[in-house]
Protein backbone atom coordinates (compact mmCIF):
# COMPACT_ATOMS: atom_id res chain seq x y z
CA UNK A 1 0.00 0.00 0.00
CA UNK A 2 2.87 2.34 1.09
CA UNK A 3 4.54 1.53 -2.45
CA UNK A 4 1.15 2.06 -3.99
CA UNK A 5 0.27 5.38 -2.24
CA UNK A 6 4.31 6.63 -3.44
CA UNK A 7 3.86 5.90 -7.22
CA UNK A 8 0.42 7.71 -6.79
CA UNK A 9 2.65 10.83 -5.57
CA UNK A 10 4.62 10.52 -7.81
CA UNK A 11 2.49 10.55 -10.97
CA UNK A 12 0.74 13.70 -9.05
CA UNK A 13 3.87 15.75 -9.01
CA UNK A 14 5.03 14.82 -12.49
CA UNK A 15 1.41 15.79 -13.86
CA UNK A 16 1.36 19.06 -12.52
CA UNK A 17 4.82 20.08 -13.18
CA UNK A 18 5.38 19.45 -16.42
CA UNK A 19 2.66 21.64 -17.36
CA UNK A 20 6.09 24.41 -16.95
CA UNK A 21 6.03 26.70 -20.04
CA UNK A 22 10.04 26.53 -20.67
CA UNK A 23 11.41 23.22 -21.87
CA UNK A 24 15.05 23.20 -19.87
CA UNK A 25 12.42 23.74 -16.95
CA UNK A 26 10.39 20.91 -17.72
CA UNK A 27 13.93 19.00 -18.71
CA UNK A 28 14.79 19.49 -14.89
CA UNK A 29 11.64 18.73 -13.59
CA UNK A 30 11.58 15.48 -15.65
CA UNK A 31 14.65 14.27 -14.07
CA UNK A 32 13.85 14.98 -10.76
CA UNK A 33 10.88 12.90 -11.19
CA UNK A 34 13.48 9.77 -12.74
CA UNK A 35 15.76 10.41 -9.79
CA UNK A 36 12.88 9.56 -7.81
CA UNK A 37 12.02 6.32 -9.31
CA UNK A 38 14.86 5.06 -9.70
CA UNK A 39 15.42 6.13 -5.40
CA UNK A 40 12.90 3.78 -5.12
CA UNK A 41 14.27 1.10 -7.40
CA UNK A 42 17.74 0.37 -4.89
CA UNK A 43 15.50 -0.45 -2.41
CA UNK A 44 13.55 -2.84 -4.03
CA UNK A 45 16.98 -4.37 -5.31
CA UNK A 46 17.86 -4.68 -1.90
CA UNK A 47 14.95 -6.40 -0.97
CA UNK A 48 15.16 -8.90 -4.02
CA UNK A 49 18.81 -9.77 -3.30
CA UNK A 50 18.06 -10.66 0.66
CA UNK A 51 15.79 -13.38 -1.45
CA UNK A 52 18.83 -14.68 -2.53
CA UNK A 53 18.30 -13.94 -6.40
CA UNK A 54 21.46 -14.06 -8.17
CA UNK A 55 22.74 -10.20 -8.63
CA UNK A 56 23.62 -10.57 -12.79
CA UNK A 57 20.54 -12.48 -13.66
CA UNK A 58 18.35 -10.18 -11.18
CA UNK A 59 19.76 -7.05 -13.66
CA UNK A 60 19.53 -8.91 -16.44
CA UNK A 61 15.73 -9.85 -16.30
CA UNK A 62 14.53 -6.51 -14.80
CA UNK A 63 16.22 -4.75 -18.33
CA UNK A 64 14.80 -7.33 -20.88
CA UNK A 65 11.80 -7.28 -19.30
CA UNK A 66 11.37 -3.49 -19.86
CA UNK A 67 13.44 -3.93 -23.35
CA UNK A 68 9.98 -6.05 -24.35
CA UNK A 69 7.33 -3.90 -22.66
CA UNK A 70 9.25 -0.70 -24.67
CA UNK A 71 8.68 -3.00 -28.09
CA UNK A 72 5.21 -2.50 -28.89
CA UNK A 73 5.46 1.22 -28.81
CA UNK A 74 8.63 1.64 -31.03
CA UNK A 75 7.91 -1.46 -33.52
CA UNK A 76 3.90 -0.27 -33.95
CA UNK A 77 4.60 3.36 -34.39
CA UNK A 78 5.15 3.57 -38.42
CA UNK A 79 8.11 6.58 -37.77
CA UNK A 80 9.67 4.76 -35.04
CA UNK A 81 9.91 1.98 -37.60
CA UNK A 82 11.17 4.37 -40.22
CA UNK A 83 13.77 5.74 -38.20
CA UNK A 84 14.56 2.36 -37.05
CA UNK A 85 15.22 1.06 -41.02
CA UNK A 86 17.41 4.69 -41.81
CA UNK A 87 20.13 3.84 -38.78
CA UNK A 88 23.18 3.64 -39.93
CA UNK A 89 26.02 1.25 -39.87
CA UNK A 90 27.65 3.66 -37.29
CA UNK A 91 24.17 4.56 -35.43
CA UNK A 92 23.93 0.65 -34.61
CA UNK A 93 27.64 0.54 -33.46
CA UNK A 94 26.84 3.76 -31.27
CA UNK A 95 23.52 2.44 -29.78
CA UNK A 96 25.00 -0.90 -29.50
CA UNK A 97 27.99 0.24 -27.26
CA UNK A 98 26.03 2.51 -25.52
CA UNK A 99 23.63 -0.02 -24.80
CA UNK A 100 26.84 -2.70 -23.14
CA UNK A 101 28.25 0.38 -21.40
CA UNK A 102 24.79 1.83 -19.78
CA UNK A 103 23.26 -1.70 -18.90
CA UNK A 104 25.29 -4.26 -18.87
CA UNK A 105 28.60 -2.96 -17.28
CA UNK A 106 27.13 -0.02 -15.49
CA UNK A 107 23.67 -1.83 -13.62
CA UNK A 108 24.80 -5.01 -14.17
CA UNK A 109 27.58 -3.67 -11.57
CA UNK A 110 25.52 -1.23 -9.30
CA UNK A 111 23.36 -4.70 -8.93
CA UNK A 112 26.63 -7.08 -8.02
CA UNK A 113 27.51 -3.96 -5.23
CA UNK A 114 24.97 -4.19 -3.46
CA UNK A 115 25.21 -7.47 -2.70
CA UNK A 116 28.45 -6.93 -1.18
CA UNK A 117 27.40 -3.00 -0.01
CA UNK A 118 24.49 -1.20 1.76
CA UNK A 119 22.32 0.81 -0.30
CA UNK A 120 24.29 4.34 1.03
CA UNK A 121 27.55 3.20 0.38
CA UNK A 122 26.90 2.22 -3.51
CA UNK A 123 25.33 5.41 -3.81
CA UNK A 124 28.39 7.32 -2.06
CA UNK A 125 30.12 5.82 -4.75
CA UNK A 126 28.17 6.59 -7.48
CA UNK A 127 27.89 10.00 -6.58
CA UNK A 128 31.56 10.78 -7.39
CA UNK A 129 30.45 10.59 -10.83
CA UNK A 130 29.61 14.37 -11.43
CA UNK A 131 33.11 15.67 -10.34
CA UNK A 132 34.55 13.20 -13.34
CA UNK A 133 31.94 14.60 -15.85
CA UNK A 134 32.94 17.85 -15.21
CA UNK A 135 36.26 17.75 -15.74
CA UNK A 136 36.02 14.85 -18.62
CA UNK A 137 32.65 16.66 -20.13
CA UNK A 138 35.55 20.06 -20.55
CA UNK A 139 37.60 18.42 -23.32
CA UNK A 140 35.34 15.59 -24.72
CA UNK A 141 31.82 17.26 -24.51
CA UNK A 142 32.58 20.91 -24.85
CA UNK A 143 30.78 21.82 -22.04
CA UNK A 144 32.55 23.56 -19.73
CA UNK A 145 30.45 24.48 -16.64
CA UNK A 146 30.34 27.84 -15.33
CA UNK A 147 31.67 28.84 -11.73
CA UNK A 148 28.60 28.52 -10.61
CA UNK A 149 28.28 25.23 -11.56
CA UNK A 150 31.64 24.74 -10.28
CA UNK A 151 30.97 25.83 -6.67
CA UNK A 152 27.60 23.85 -6.97
CA UNK A 153 30.25 20.08 -8.08
CA UNK A 154 32.65 21.26 -5.27
CA UNK A 155 29.89 21.31 -2.79
CA UNK A 156 28.72 18.01 -3.71
CA UNK A 157 31.69 16.47 -3.25
CA UNK A 158 32.51 17.98 0.02
CA UNK A 159 29.27 16.21 1.08
CA UNK A 160 30.50 12.85 -0.38
CA UNK A 161 33.22 13.02 1.46
CA UNK A 162 32.00 14.24 4.80
CA UNK A 163 29.54 11.42 4.67
CA UNK A 164 32.68 9.41 3.52
CA UNK A 165 34.37 10.06 6.68
CA UNK A 166 31.03 8.02 8.79
CA UNK A 167 31.77 5.26 7.10
CA UNK A 168 33.37 1.69 8.38
CA UNK A 169 33.93 -0.46 5.38
CA UNK A 170 35.17 -4.38 7.23
CA UNK A 171 37.79 -5.94 5.47
CA UNK A 172 34.82 -8.58 3.74
CA UNK A 173 33.58 -5.68 1.79
CA UNK A 174 36.47 -4.86 0.08
CA UNK A 175 34.87 -6.82 -3.21
CA UNK A 176 31.96 -4.84 -3.15
CA UNK A 177 33.95 -1.39 -2.87
CA UNK A 178 36.15 -2.18 -6.24
CA UNK A 179 32.97 -3.48 -8.07
CA UNK A 180 31.20 0.04 -6.34
CA UNK A 181 33.77 1.99 -8.03
CA UNK A 182 34.23 -0.17 -11.14
CA UNK A 183 30.17 0.78 -11.58
CA UNK A 184 31.44 4.28 -10.72
CA UNK A 185 33.71 4.74 -13.32
CA UNK A 186 31.18 2.75 -16.16
CA UNK A 187 28.46 5.57 -15.04
CA UNK A 188 31.19 8.11 -16.22
CA UNK A 189 31.36 6.79 -19.42
CA UNK A 190 27.74 6.43 -19.62
CA UNK A 191 27.01 9.82 -18.86
CA UNK A 192 29.34 11.17 -21.37
CA UNK A 193 28.41 8.98 -23.58
CA UNK A 194 24.38 9.14 -23.09
CA UNK A 195 24.54 13.17 -23.62
CA UNK A 196 26.83 12.80 -26.83
CA UNK A 197 24.20 10.15 -28.19
CA UNK A 198 21.18 12.09 -27.29
CA UNK A 199 22.21 16.17 -27.67
CA UNK A 200 20.57 17.64 -30.77
CA UNK A 201 17.75 14.75 -30.71
CA UNK A 202 18.67 13.70 -34.05
CA UNK A 203 17.03 10.26 -32.34
CA UNK A 204 13.79 10.30 -30.99
CA UNK A 205 14.80 9.29 -27.02
CA UNK A 206 12.56 6.57 -27.48
CA UNK A 207 14.61 4.45 -29.80
CA UNK A 208 18.06 5.40 -28.31
CA UNK A 209 16.65 3.47 -25.39
CA UNK A 210 14.68 0.46 -27.39
CA UNK A 211 17.87 -0.20 -29.25
CA UNK A 212 20.50 0.36 -26.61
CA UNK A 213 18.75 -1.67 -23.67
CA UNK A 214 17.96 -4.05 -26.04
CA UNK A 215 21.82 -5.16 -26.66
CA UNK A 216 22.77 -4.25 -22.36
CA UNK A 217 19.87 -6.44 -21.31
CA UNK A 218 20.04 -9.26 -23.56
CA UNK A 219 23.81 -9.34 -23.01
CA UNK A 220 23.48 -9.47 -19.44
CA UNK A 221 21.28 -11.74 -18.93
CA UNK A 222 22.60 -14.33 -20.76
CA UNK A 223 25.61 -13.32 -18.82
CA UNK A 224 23.89 -13.67 -15.40
CA UNK A 225 22.12 -17.47 -16.28
CA UNK A 226 25.74 -18.70 -17.61
CA UNK A 227 27.55 -17.65 -14.55
CA UNK A 228 25.05 -17.58 -11.91
CA UNK A 229 21.77 -19.67 -12.79
CA UNK A 230 18.45 -18.69 -12.33
CA UNK A 231 18.07 -18.41 -8.43
CA UNK A 232 14.47 -19.41 -7.23
CA UNK A 233 12.16 -16.82 -7.33
CA UNK A 234 8.98 -16.23 -5.55
CA UNK A 235 5.71 -14.27 -6.57
CA UNK A 236 6.83 -11.75 -4.78
CA UNK A 237 10.22 -11.30 -6.68
CA UNK A 238 8.52 -11.63 -10.27
CA UNK A 239 6.34 -8.62 -9.12
CA UNK A 240 9.33 -6.78 -7.78
CA UNK A 241 11.17 -7.77 -11.29
CA UNK A 242 7.98 -6.48 -13.40
CA UNK A 243 7.18 -2.99 -11.35
CA UNK A 244 10.92 -2.37 -11.67
CA UNK A 245 10.96 -3.21 -15.46
CA UNK A 246 8.03 -1.33 -16.65
CA UNK A 247 8.03 1.80 -14.36
CA UNK A 248 11.56 2.17 -12.91
CA UNK A 249 13.03 1.26 -16.10
CA UNK A 250 10.80 0.97 -19.65
CA UNK A 251 9.19 4.38 -18.69
CA UNK A 252 12.12 5.85 -16.30
CA UNK A 253 15.18 5.63 -18.53
CA UNK A 254 12.89 6.65 -22.06
CA UNK A 255 11.71 10.65 -19.72
CA UNK A 256 16.07 10.23 -18.79
CA UNK A 257 16.86 10.26 -22.46
CA UNK A 258 14.31 12.80 -23.33
CA UNK A 259 15.96 14.81 -20.56
CA UNK A 260 19.64 14.91 -21.93
CA UNK A 261 17.97 16.28 -24.77
CA UNK A 262 18.36 19.89 -23.26
CA UNK A 263 20.42 19.15 -20.09
CA UNK A 264 23.81 19.14 -20.22
CA UNK A 265 26.24 16.07 -18.86
CA UNK A 266 27.02 17.49 -15.73
CA UNK A 267 23.54 19.06 -14.92
CA UNK A 268 21.97 15.44 -15.43
CA UNK A 269 24.82 14.64 -13.71
CA UNK A 270 24.29 16.13 -10.36
CA UNK A 271 20.42 16.12 -10.75
CA UNK A 272 21.56 12.15 -10.75
CA UNK A 273 23.66 12.91 -7.59
CA UNK A 274 19.95 13.62 -5.76
CA UNK A 275 19.21 9.93 -5.11
CA UNK A 276 22.07 9.95 -2.60
CA UNK A 277 19.56 11.70 0.12
CA UNK A 278 16.52 9.73 -1.33
CA UNK A 279 18.26 6.54 -1.04
CA UNK A 280 19.61 7.12 2.49
CA UNK A 281 16.01 8.37 3.24
CA UNK A 282 14.27 4.87 2.29
CA UNK A 283 17.27 2.96 3.52
CA UNK A 284 16.66 4.44 6.57
CA UNK A 285 12.93 3.54 7.28
CA UNK A 286 12.42 0.41 4.79
CA UNK A 287 15.73 -1.08 5.35
CA UNK A 288 17.32 0.08 8.36
CA UNK A 289 20.37 1.52 7.45
CA UNK A 290 21.29 4.02 9.92
CA UNK A 291 22.70 7.97 9.52
CA UNK A 292 25.18 9.91 11.66
CA UNK A 293 24.84 13.47 11.95
CA UNK A 294 27.51 13.49 9.85
CA UNK A 295 26.10 11.76 6.98
CA UNK A 296 22.91 14.08 7.28
CA UNK A 297 25.14 17.12 6.98
CA UNK A 298 27.30 15.19 4.19
CA UNK A 299 23.42 14.91 2.38
CA UNK A 300 22.70 18.36 2.88
CA UNK A 301 25.98 19.43 1.25
CA UNK A 302 25.23 17.21 -1.52
CA UNK A 303 21.48 18.54 -1.80
CA UNK A 304 22.90 22.50 -1.61
CA UNK A 305 25.49 21.37 -4.25
CA UNK A 306 22.48 20.28 -7.15
CA UNK A 307 20.34 23.10 -6.55
CA UNK A 308 23.40 25.43 -7.01
CA UNK A 309 24.27 24.07 -9.97
CA UNK A 310 20.56 24.31 -11.58
CA UNK A 311 20.51 28.02 -10.70
CA UNK A 312 23.11 29.67 -14.28
CA UNK A 313 21.53 27.87 -17.01
CA UNK A 314 24.94 26.99 -18.76
CA UNK A 315 26.03 29.73 -21.81
CA UNK A 316 25.07 27.14 -24.90
CA UNK A 317 21.57 26.67 -23.42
Amino acid sequence: MIVIFHFAFQVALYNRFMAAPLPRTKAILQAVFVTILWSTSWILIKVGLHNNLPPITFAGLRYTLAFVCLAPFVLFKPSHRLVLKKLTARNWFKLALLGVVYYTLTQGAMFLALAYLPANMVSLLLNLTSIFVGIAGISLLKESPSRLQWTGIGLAALGVGVYFITVSLPQVQMIGLGIGLFCMMMNVVSSLFSREMNRGATLPSLVVTFVSMGVGSVLMLITGLIFQGRGSMSEWDWIIIAWMAVINTALAFTLWNRSLQVLTAVESSILNSLMMPQIAILAFFILGEGLTDKAIAGLALVGIGTLVVQLKPHKNM
